[in-house]
């Protein structure tokens, strides 16, 4: 289930994360999504050193990819981007609330979802 592989890969990452110190100007995290094409999708984890839920252009703010670029969540399944994007917000969501490391996510700003070059979904917020 894509459920269970979204949070290990973000169990890894935060894991990760949490071993090391957050630079300072990280104000919020974001989550990049794309359209591989062929119904394949990925998606990355980014730092940025923004959070303003009335400019969009917050999530273009990045300071790190947390190395998710290089090796990001990949995934195959047929749908439209909106459908992609909802489930994914979705499925973050849920790991806000339950997930082992949602800490070393909502103690910054917020968190947003959203396609390069696309609307951003706030997922939380302080």
């Amino acid at each position: 289930m894509i459920k269970d592989e979204i949070t290990e890969w973000l169990d890894e990452i935060l894991e990760e994360i949490s071993e090391m110190e957050i630079p300072n100007e990280i104000a919020a995290f974001g989550f990049n999504l794309y359209d591989d094409g062929g119904h394949n999708w990925s998606m990355e984890l980014i730092g940025t050193s923004e959070f303003d839920i009335n400019n969009p252009d917050w999530l273009c703010r990045e300071v790190t990819d947390f190395d998710t670029r290089e090796d990001p969540f990949q995934w195959h399944q047929e749908g439209e981007w909106q459908e992609i994007q909802r489930v994914m917000s979705e499925t973050i969501k849920e790991y806000l609330s339950t997930g082992e490391y949602a800490n070393i996510l909502k103690n910054k700003f917020g968190i947003g979802i959203g396609f390069v070059d696309g609307d951003v979904e706030i997922l939380y917020k302080k």
